[in-house]
């Protein structure tokens, strides 16, 4: 069986309501007389770029969404796409160079990276707030700099354990365990039993950075103090490291050159027991079932946990937050914001969060209610992680220094290269050290 980035998930049909008739702005309750109102500039035409979807009715819904806005308003939006790793290179090209796309879906806080290039939309942010009971603080902290939003938080693609609930009790377990110890243990069980566990430790955007944050996290350890010191040279990073290192003698072999793809693969190839992932893979097995016996069968045995507590004592995660941005270049400031307005308002989110089926997790606490988290049990994994995600640039200020250090992939490294024998865990350590201060020096 082989699976493309593009072969995730397929829906056969769109996930968002059917596409309504012609609507001026300010005449429904999208547009009500109490929101901001932009007169698109006249003859405004926008260019967005998103990121490719893992779930083919995310992408469904938003580009009827999309129909519905230029139906009420007359203003022609184009959808383009680009792969996850690709986002955050392009964006910021754009941004230095002042061209291209009027909006963009970027990623973590690539914003803050070139936040004077941004259109400051805070007006937007601050209705939207407070009209859908407030945003949830993690992606908030994405998306504005110094009081400012500059940009809107618009999703987090929750990150939970997917594993084969059969092969879980095969291996001794009645049920999963939920610290790092226990989870630990039964790693080894499943490997002894032919059905070994895979995490991500190569450059995958989301999987590589959700699971070595959790690694540092969940021992106590941390990139930055609150002042944007670096302290991951520490004994709890060092904890951190050492249980790697155990859990990776009982992966399948290869995860050190893993993107994102690639743990979905495995999963559905039957080749693993165990993952961290969003709903994605279940989607895949659950949508494809009725063609496949094999991934009627996988879809079936199928359970999600979130990831298990470390010494810690509480959960710690990283999700990936996506943000909408329009780059102050554009020529069409104000149909730029009626789309995000439009795209934000709750028949266009609920029908798109619906439709990306339990993989973006809403940014408002207003759309927490969305049927999406409670029609499927294995949803609920998914359904808190805006609430509960923690930046990735913990414990210090968002800025240049903790995107840029993300985007290098310092804390991903440092756990490849130790569990891979490429460095001890202290010269790791010490690498990874050298090579954050080097963004938190500048």
């Amino acid at each position: 069986m082989k699976f493309t980035r593009r072969d995730v998930i397929r829906t056969t049909a769109g996930a968002a309501a059917g596409v309504v008739g012609s609507r001026l702005l300010g005449s429904t309750p999208a547009f009500a007389q109490s929101a901001p109102t932009y007169t698109p500039e006249p003859g405004a035409t926008l260019r967005m770029l998103r990121w490719s979807p893992f779930v083919q009715g995310d992408e469904d819904a938003w580009l009827a969404n999309t129909k519905r806005f230029t139906e009420a308003t007359g203003v022609e939006v184009r959808v383009d796409k680009e792969s996850w790793e690709d986002i955050r290179p392009k964006a910021a090209v754009a941004a230095n160079v002042g061209s291209g796309p009027d909006l963009m879906l970027v990623w973590f806080d690539d914003a803050h990276q070139y936040p004077d290039k941004l259109l400051d939309v805070s007006d937007l942010g601050e209705y939207l707030g407070g009209k859908y009971g407030g945003w949830y603080d993690g992606p908030k902290g994405y998306a504005t700099r110094d009081g400012k939003f500059i940009g809107l938080p618009l999703a987090a693609i929750g990150n939970a354990i997917v594993y084969r609930d059969s092969w879980v009790k095969e291996a001794g377990f009645s049920e999963f365990p939920k610290d790092t110890a226990g989870f630990l243990e039964l790693c080894k069980a499943l490997q002894k039993i032919g059905h070994p566990a895979g995490f991500t430790h190569g450059h995958g955007v989301g999987d590589g950075n959700n699971y070595a944050h959790w690694l540092l996290w969940s021992h106590g350890g941390k990139m930055v103090d609150e002042g944007g010191k670096v302290v991951i040279n520490s004994p709890e990073t060092m904890k951190s490291i050492e249980y790697a290192m155990e859990l990776y003698k009982t992966f399948i072999p290869g995860t050190e050159s893993w993107l994102d793809v690639n743990n979905n693969r495995a999963f559905l190839a039957g080749e693993l027991g165990v993952i961290a992932n969003g709903i994605s893979a279940y989607r895949t097995a659950q949508i494809n079932k009725d063609n496949d016996p094999k991934l009627a069968e996988i879809a079936k045995d199928i359970r999600t946990t979130n990831l298990p507590i470390g010494p810690v004592g509480q959960s710690v995660e990283l999700h990936q937050t996506t943000v909408a941005v329009i780059f102050n270049y554009t020529p069409y400031p104000n149909a730029a914001k009626a789309y995000l307005q439009f795209m934000f308002e709750a028949e266009q989110m609920n029908d798109w969060i619906k439709g990306s089926l339990g993989y973006c997790c809403q940014t408002l606490k207003a759309f927490a209610d969305n049927p999406v988290w409670t029609e499927d049990p294995v949803a609920t994994a998914y359904s808190k992680a805006s609430e509960t995600l923690r930046p990735n640039g913990y414990a210090g200020p968002l800025g240049y220094a903790s995107a840029a250090t993300m985007a290098d992939y310092v804390l991903v490294d440092m756990y490849a290269r130790a569990v891979t024998g490429q460095a001890t865990p202290q010269e790791a350590m010490e690498e990874a050290e050298k090579r954050a201060n080097r963004y938190y020096r500048v």
